[in-house]
């Protein structure tokens, strides 16, 4: 059966949620140089890469309905550590083993793949599970 859903360009945001939003910010410009794009006592959000959009929600605050000018965004949240993964050059998986050591950051785990990428897993301030990817991880990827 053929695939009916009609197409989409990508992930445009995605959400962490954290303890202490302005040190999870911080700590997302330092180790990542993301840009904020926005930032308020509810959330911050920081430019990834073009069409790209990281949201850090302070705990508690996305749980009742949120009016904006337009409509209304719906309850959302999660509890316990979270994951996400940034996509990273072939040629850059050293330069960011030395960028974390350098902001005196663990690597959890290192993992080579079978497609032949390489995986370094560690974690922000709130206990998120964060991973740096070269290409050879997915069929896509």
């Amino acid at each position: 059966m053929a695939n009916s859903a009609p197409r989409t360009g990508g992930v445009l945001e995605t959400s962490l949620y954290v303890d202490h939003l302005d040190r999870a910010c911080a700590f997302y410009r330092r180790i990542f140089g993301l840009e904020v794009f926005y930032q308020d006592s509810r959330m911050c959000a920081l430019g990834v890469a073009p069409g790209q959009v990281l949201l850090l929600f302070q705990h508690g605050t996305t749980d009742t309905p949120a009016p904006v000018p337009g409509g209304v965004i719906p309850p959302h949240g999660a509890t316990g550590a979270a994951h996400l993964c940034f996509a990273i050059p072939l040629g850059e998986l050293a330069a960011w083993e030395a960028h974390l050591r350098h902001h005196d950051i663990a690597i959890e785990s290192r993992i080579t793949w079978q497609r032949g990428g390489t995986s370094l897993y560690f974690r922000d301030p709130d206990n998120n599970s964060l991973e740096v990817a070269t290409p050879g991880l997915w069929q896509n990827y």
